[in-house]
């Protein structure tokens, strides 16, 4: 539909599925939008929306609002006929005027819009009417200067190494604490099974077993309920709790705010659970100056974030091996050409080095020894040999002359060759592999889509399903604790 228009929005901070399944849920609910798509390992949404209604720069704020990283891909998929351009030199809304009126009496120019504020100006045009170059003239004749609005050809959406250096040093602060923790757990363990067997094969009395369980070292009372083992893991505990789950507890309490729950909030209920209860109960010990060191839970927390920050720091190092291949693709791409003039028997007149972006269908582009290619295109002058492994795979150059076609992309090795542009911008073939590798990435199979849907619920679920067994075991305590003291009390 002609009152569809499409953007890419390039999101940060997406860690699973249920991130996914949380922007396409709250972004179809929005006026305006018509479908989303967001890629996990792209780090990349597709939106169609109707302008009429609501605009890029909407979308991207609405994506934020979720707890993501969003920007607005500027010219990302857009193909020949769209324009975006900066002006300068406008004073007032009679300058605006001035450019647009001239600009939509050109023939070939279907729409035209320019921003005081901004300095810009988006521009329609039919490209077997008129060039990127020949708009920019109309507007330099009417006294303005201009130039193209650069696109982004780093690739940098597809580079992973902050949410790499992010989760490592989450894992390795979890790590650093956990060790110790993970000993004096083992340690204990393997005392209370040689305990447990000298109370089998000794006949050992309760009260011979509690004495010689609280002359252990670990076991000795700094002060009346609160011994070396808890004391040591709590100060082995906090540290993780705090700089080990930093990122976890930011990214829940963004979902939290916009009544989402994704994976974040089930790992920081956990740990911190784990870890208030376990305070309380040391608290509650020392209040009443207990005898018996309390079962408490510290261990859980820097074990839990160890293995979830583990999980993630490998999940961005897999997602930014497999975004190599096509950022790659991308940094293949020629950034300038050089466009020539000819004269009669094909005399050379000029020549201007220009924006890839700017080369319009019949420009003559020479390319010089070592130089890429910046469209495909007809030769019409010069022997060389090409390299095109990257399209064929070939490693032997190929033989270049009058006639034959290149590739945008490929190298001229060993002579200077002036081409004939046949397909420039989003049609040279460079473009349509980096296009259908991109949307490769975007599509889904119906069975991850459904995947998808149902991460959405799985941590609700979850959380109900706790809450629902803690009210249970508190009804069954206050109506008959003897259940409690003979199935589950050691």
């Amino acid at each position: 539909s002609k009152t569809i228009s499409k953007c890419y929005v390039q999101v940060t901070g997406m860690t699973c599925a249920s991130c996914v399944a949380n922007i396409e849920r709250n972004l179809r609910q929005e006026d305006g939008i018509h479908s989303i798509l967001v890629a996990l390992m792209a780090g990349k949404a597709e939106v169609r929306y109707n302008p009429a209604v609501i605009h890029p720069a909407a979308i991207a704020e609405l994506i934020r609002e979720l707890g993501f990283g969003a920007t607005v891909m500027e010219n990302c998929g857009e193909g020949d006929g769209i324009l975006e351009l900066v002006v300068r030199g406008m004073t007032c809304a009679s300058c605006v005027h001035k450019i647009e009126s001239t600009l939509m009496k050109t023939n070939g120019v279907l729409y035209c819009s320019v921003a005081l504020a901004t300095n810009k100006a988006h521009i329609k045009y039919d490209p077997e009417a008129i060039g990127p170059r020949d708009v920019i003239q109309v507007i330099k004749d009417l006294g303005f200067t201009t130039s193209l609005v650069k696109k982004d050809r780093s690739a940098s959406h597809l580079d992973h190494k902050q949410e790499i250096r992010q989760w490592k040093r989450s894992f390795v602060v979890s790590l650093i604490f956990c060790i110790p923790v993970m000993g004096l757990m083992i340690y204990m363990m393997v005392m209370d099974s040689q305990l447990s067997h000298a109370h089998a094969h000794h006949n050992m009395s309760s009260e011979e077993m509690e004495a010689l369980h609280s002359s252990m070292a670990l076991e000795y009372q700094l002060l009346p309920g609160l011994s070396v083992m808890n004391f040591l893991s709590f100060l082995l505990c906090v540290p993780v709790q705090v700089f080990g789950g930093w990122h976890f507890y930011i990214q829940a309490s963004r979902a939290l705010r916009h009544n989402t729950a994704n994976m974040d909030v089930l790992v920081v209920l956990a740990t911190s659970i784990a870890f208030l209860y376990s305070f309380i109960i040391l608290l509650v010990a020392m209040a009443e100056r207990a005898k018996v060191n309390p079962v408490t839970f510290f261990d859980t927390p820097p074990m839990l974030f160890v293995f979830i920050s583990l999980g993630r720091w490998l999940e961005h190092v897999a997602k930014g091996k497999t975004s190599e291949a096509l950022a790659r693709l991308i940094s293949l791409q020629a950034t300038e050409a050089t466009i020539v003039t000819l004269g009669p028997d094909n005399v050379l007149l000029s020549e201007e080095q220009v924006d890839v972006e700017l080369v319009q269908r019949g420009d003559i582009v020479k390319v010089v020894p070592g130089g890429k290619f910046p469209v495909d295109g007809r030769v019409i002058e010069g022997h060389s040999m090409v390299d095109e492994s990257l399209i064929t795979g070939e490693a032997m150059p190929v033989t270049k002359k009058p006639g034959s076609t290149v590739i945008a992309g490929s190298i001229n090795q060993n002579g200077s060759l002036l081409i004939s542009a046949t397909h420039v911008g989003a049609d040279t073939t460079l473009s349509q592999i980096v296009k259908l590798v991109e949307e490769a990435q975007t599509s889904k199979a119906p069975i991850q889509q459904f995947a998808d849907k149902l991460s959405g619920y799985f941590v609700p679920f979850i959380v109900a399903v706790s809450v629902v067994t803690l009210f249970a075991w508190i009804i069954i305590g206050f109506v008959d604790f003897e259940i409690v003291e003979k199935y589950f009390l050691v």
